[in-house]
């Protein structure tokens, strides 16, 4: 029999944006040295998605695991030291020792997925492993619009675990991608997280852009604007309300200030 799976909830709050959540029920008892550092780097991650990145820089020392000190380079390519966070990045991955650690190389996809560097991106994370990697395997093919190729990843992801709050998003980004019937599949994916779970601004912003694909910009608008409430400075809340704005015939110059 399976032992239980004792980071199960950080993990979801943390993938569906209740980071400070996630950083208030980190204290997991009975883990192991691996699930320990597991719990660090997704607290770790919390605190970078709330924009606390001194704190990550200054709490990281350079004993810590190599997971960490990935999660650490993120910090600090986020805070302007772009060069030196990618200069860093490509030594370890060189290195044979330490370059296939799964997190270093989730970390290398999302900072030059910031860079918008995509083929340097799926070079580290196209080999998949994690249900973490082939979730940003899908993003990264959205972004370069070949969701057949998002597909297939999706469709890797449903093998590993269909029911897995990642498989679910990533279907549900994919639905937004690809519109059409897809878009309601999509809203009903986000409906049912809101159903379950603490409702976050990413589970607002996931149904409100469903709701813009069809139409419904007052529903949307609704969604949105309780998204702010949760996060004023949101960029994802303030730009999705500025396009809703735009085609309820409001003024949106409040969010673009």
């Amino acid at each position: 029999m399976a032992s239980p799976d004792l980071l199960f909830n950080l993990r979801n709050l943390f993938y569906l944006g209740a980071y400070q959540a996630a950083i208030n029920n980190s204290d997991v008892p009975g883990l192991d040295a691996d699930a320990a550092a597991e719990r660090d780097a997704i607290v770790f991650r919390s605190y970078i998605a709330l924009g606390s990145y001194q704190l990550v820089i200054s709490e990281i020392d350079s004993s810590a695991a190599t997971s960490l000190q990935a999660v650490k380079l993120l910090a600090l390519y986020l805070t302007g030291d772009k060069e030196g966070a990618i200069s860093s990045l490509k030594e370890w991955l060189s290195d044979s020792a330490i370059g296939s650690n799964p997190v270093l190389r989730l970390i290398a996809g999302i900072v030059f997925m910031h860079e918008q560097d995509y083929n340097e991106a799926l070079k580290h994370t196209h080999s998949g492993g994690t249900l973490d990697l082939h979730a940003l395997n899908v993003q990264i093919f959205i972004k370069m619009h070949r969701s057949d190729y998002a597909e297939k990843q999706l469709k890797i992801m449903q093998q590993i675990d269909e029911d897995h709050t990642l498989t679910q998003l990533a279907n549900a980004w994919l639905g937004i991608a690809v519109g059409g019937s897809k878009i309601r599949e999509a809203y009903l994916i986000f409906q049912d997280f809101a159903e379950k779970y603490p409702m976050t601004g990413m589970v607002l912003n996931g149904k409100a852009v469903c709701c813009m694909h069809m139409g419904s910009f007052e529903e949307a608008e609704t969604l949105l604007l309780e998204a702010l409430n949760k996060d004023a400075k949101d960029p994802e809340t303030l730009a999705n309300l500025i396009v809703c704005n735009l085609h309820l015939g409001k003024p949106s110059s409040r969010y673009l200030s």
